[in-house]
């Protein structure tokens, strides 16, 4: 199967217009990350080559989160300071890149500052009624972007998009969140993972 494109090359783009309405503030949505522990959602990725999948994400702020895919073997592990792409259920040394160049950094971050980061280059409400947020690293412009999608009242994430440097874009739409549930560490440790898989 081809591998879920989920986290590095980080992006977005949006036809989003410029609306008449405010958007959510960005002291708001840093806000709403911060207050996270830990939360669970479902979700389906539209890949750019036209395909779907489906799986559950699970959170623990900060710096954790796993992504399960649904009918797939392919498994993202981020803790420790790393996101580990493991592709099978044998797969024992698993595509690593550290969490602070991937888009997951800017909401699995201890300290979210949306409105000091100068990964941030886009904050407008877009037609739809949705706050959208992009995100890039100004530096690195092969890493692509990240349109984080809030809607209001309450705020919540429902969505993001990452394009890479070619131009392929991704999206994951969120179903609803469940907060405060208690996990084990070991299902955000990669290495615990790795050794896992390798007995």
């Amino acid at each position: 199967m081809k591998k879920p494109f989920v986290t590095m090359a980080v992006l977005a783009a949006l036809f989003a217009l410029p609306a008449a309405a405010a958007p959510i503030s960005l002291a708001d949505l840093s806000a709403y990350f911060a207050g996270i522990r830990t939360a669970e959602a479902p979700f389906t990725q539209y890949n750019a080559d036209g395909t779907e999948v489906t799986g559950r994400l699970f959170m623990h702020r900060p710096g954790r989160a796993r992504f399960e895919y649904d009918n797939s073997d392919v498994l993202v592990v981020v803790g420790g300071g790393q996101v580990a792409i493991f592709e099978d259920l044998t797969d024992a040394q698993p595509l690593q890149y550290p969490l602070s160049v991937t888009p997951l950094d800017l909401i699995l971050g201890r300290n979210v500052s949306l409105a000091t980061s100068d990964l941030v280059v886009d904050h407008r409400e877009a037609e739809d009624g949705t706050t959208r947020v992009v995100a890039r690293d100004q530096d690195r412009p092969e890493a692509g972007e990240l349109t984080l999608v809030f809607a209001d009242a309450p705020v919540r994430l429902v969505q993001w998009m990452t394009r890479n440097e070619y131009g392929e874009t991704v999206v994951v739409a969120l179903g609803d969140f469940i907060f405060g549930q208690d996990y084990s560490n070991f299902l955000f440790s990669p290495t615990f993972e790795a050794e896992q898989r390798s007995r």
